[in-house]
Formats: structure tokens, C-alpha cells, sequence
């Protein structure tokens, strides 16, 4: 059974954030060694160093020089640089946005390779890991140009609620000149299938946004319900997607309609999360479907404000590598199912006529 374990990459965040906390608190508990392999890219220092600050002694790792001498049912760490960084609490810096990136890249690396099964990636400061010529918006942006997949879907997901977006992190007032039909199109069909090959749902129901407030009032506030979402929304349902909407946003999450449906797409960034956080911030995680790999994240940020003060929960974080292990399982049982037994019957089928005919004359 050991074997079988799922081997989840850990990338290390910013080093002056919360992130090295929620890993030390999501791994202290020993029970959860036996469902699957931690491994940690980060530095023995840091780890040392808010293990102390902490007074954390549960959080016990075997440093490992390379992903090829992963040992189960230990907490494994590929130490990225031969020495330790200094750590400067609550701020952003170039120090820790390389350490984030070498942390990334590293951790990618191994995961394409198959030497890891899955991805958690704790969170970092965008500021600086832009200081060290990180050149995308977030981990998602990175991810899908590295798979090499246009149509990545940023998904908030918990037990009661997943919530995927059309855009992502782009400014509010670019969001209408990157909408348009086969944008939203993509994204439903993307949503759909995201929940049927990673959460085992045969066929979702998924809730469409719209853009402007009353989804645009039939015109009246805007006009991208009638020209853009509900022609996406049209097309995918005569593909067989079971998609509806576009509903006001401002009702919808607080309406009973809510439970009712598998997802949620909302146009941007904010129109989805801020009603997620507000409902499931403590145990939301952050997936990015539509890719050839299983990465999750936290739902949060670096949270500077209460670095090193011992205050942060580490639920997320927990959560965030429940769900990568749980889609990782669920890809697997959905290829094996999805598998036709009755194609090599029918192949044989050929065969056993010509023997009866060989055997009649």
C-alpha cells in the first residue's frame, strides 16, 4: 500500500507570508502520513526557523536531494538552495519571490516528469516574485502556459460550492473587451467538464452570471447578457451541457436557486470570489481545471499582516491538498470507467464465426 500513496508536491510561498506556517500546521499531525506522501520544496532554515517560532516539534522532516529518493510516510523536503534567506517578516522581496519561483519551477519540473503525482502551491506575493521577472498574473496564468492549454479555469471549490471565472486577474475595466461569445462558450464547456472528470458529477448543472447589475435588464443596463452570455449559454446547451442563466449576481448567491446547481461561472474575478470567500473561506480551495496536471492552492493569500504571530489557519492549506488527492483519484476512476468493455467483444466476435465456418466445412 505504501507504493500507492499519492506523492503531493508542497512549493514553499513567500517565505515572509504565512505560507511556511500553514505547511508546518497541515503536516504536524502524523495520521495524515498514512494517506499520502508530503513533499516540501523549500530550505531546512526556514523550516527551522518557524518551527522555533511556532515551538512546533510535531513538524518532522527527512530532507531528501532529489524526488527520486521520495521516502513514504515522512515528510520530505528538497531543499532548493544550499543555504538559508533572510526572512523579513510581513514584507515582499526579491529574496522571497526567487525562493517562490526556484520553489515552482522545481516542484513543475518534477511533476512533469511524474516523479510527483500533484501540486499544492502555497501562496506568494505577486509583487515579489514580479521583483525577481516572474512574468505572469498568478500561479494559473504560469500553469497553463507551461501545459500549454489556452482554456485554464480558475475554480474555487468546497464541499458546497464551486465557482469557476470566465476572466481572471485582469483590471475591472478590461473585463468587457476580453468577453465574448466563444470566450464564455470555452469556459461552460471547460466548467462541464471539470466537474464530470475531476468531481465525479455525471451531469452538472451549471448558473451563468451575467455581467451587469439585474444581468443587464433585458438591454436596459448593458447589452453583453443578450449578445455575448446567452448565445454562449444557447450553444452549449445544444451540445447537451445542462447550462442556464444568465442570472443577477447580486441575488443569486443568497436565493435558494444556489443549491440547486453543480457550479457557478461568474465573468471576473471579483463577481465570483467575493461571494465564495464570504461563504466558505475556511476551508475554499483554489483549483485550476482544464489542465493536463492536478494543482490546488489555498483560497487566500500571503496574509503579511499576521506573519510570524502564529494566527494563521491552516484549514485551507489542509484542504487544499484533500482536493488535489481527491481529483487526482477521481481522473483515474473516470478513465477506468469511461473505458468501453464491449469493443474487444466485438472484436472477437469475427474470430469465432470463421472457426464455426472452418469447422463446417
Amino acid at each position: 500500500m505504501e507504493n500507492q500513496l499519492t506523492k503531493v508536491g508542497i512549493t514553499i510561498g513567500d517565505i515572509n507570508g504565512i505560507s511556511p506556517e500553514i505547511i508546518i500546521k497541515s503536516l504536524s499531525d502524523k495520521r495524515a502520513l498514512e494517506g499520502f506522501t508530503p513533499v516540501v520544496y523549500g530550505l531546512k532554515g526556514v523550516f527551522d526557523y518557524y518551527k522555533e517560532l511556532l515551538n512546533n516539534e510535531d513538524f518532522v522532516f527527512q530532507q531528501i536531494p532529489s524526488a527520486d529518493k521520495i521516502i513514504n510516510k515522512k515528510i520530505n523536503l528538497i531543499s532548493i538552495q544550499k543555504e538559508s534567506a533572510q526572512i523579513d517578516l510581513g514584507s515582499s522581496t526579491k529574496i522571497a519571490g526567487e525562493l517562490a519561483i526556484e520553489s515552482l519551477e522545481r516542484a513543475t519540473s518534477d511533476l512533469a516528469a511524474g516523479k510527483i503525482d500533484v501540486l499544492v502551491t502555497a501562496p506568494f506575493c505577486k509583487e515579489s516574485v514580479q521583483m525577481s521577472g516572474f512574468e505572469f498574473p498568478g500561479h494559473t496564468e504560469f500553469l497553463a502556459n507551461l501545459s500549454g492549454e489556452e482554456d485554464a479555469l480558475m475554480v474555487l471549490v468546497s464541499p458546497s460550492l464551486k465557482v469557476a471565472l470566465v476572466t481572471v486577474h485582469i483590471p475591472i475595466k478590461e473585463v468587457v473587451e476580453v468577453l465574448n461569445k466563444d470566450l464564455i462558450e470555452r469556459k461552460i464547456k471547460e466548467f462541464n467538464n471539470c466537474l464530470i472528470k475531476d468531481f465525479g458529477i455525471v451531469k452538472p448543472k451549471i448558473a451563468v452570471l451575467g455581467l451587469n447589475p439585474h444581468a443587464g435588464e433585458n438591454g436596459k443596463i448593458g447589452s453583453e447578457e443578450k449578445e455575448m452570455i446567452l448565445p454562449a449559454i444557447n450553444s452549449q446547451k445544444k451540445q447537451g451541457v445542462l447550462a442556464f442563466g444568465p442570472y443577477p449576481s447580486d441575488g443569486f448567491f443568497g436565493s435558494k436557486m444556489l443549491s440547486s446547481f453543480d457550479g457557478v461561472l461568474a465573468m471576473y474575478h471579483d463577481q465570483g470570489l467575493g461571494p465564495f470567500k464570504a461563504l466558505c473561506f475556511d476551508d475554499g480551495v483554489n483549483y485550476t481545471a482544464g489542465l493536463p496536471i492536478v494543482r490546488t492552492s489555498p483560497d487566500h493569500g500571503t496574509a503579511f499582516d499576521i506573519a510570524g504571530k502564529n494566527m494563521a489557519s491552516a484549514q485551507s492549506m489542509r484542504s487544499a491538498i484533500y482536493c488535489a488527492i481527491d481529483v487526482f483519484k477521481c481522473r483515474k476512476w473516470v478513465k477506468e470507467i469511461s473505458k468501453n468493455p464491449l469493443k474487444s467483444m466485438i472484436d472477437k466476435k469475427p474470430k469465432k464465426e470463421k472457426n464455426v465456418q472452418k469447422q463446417k466445412n
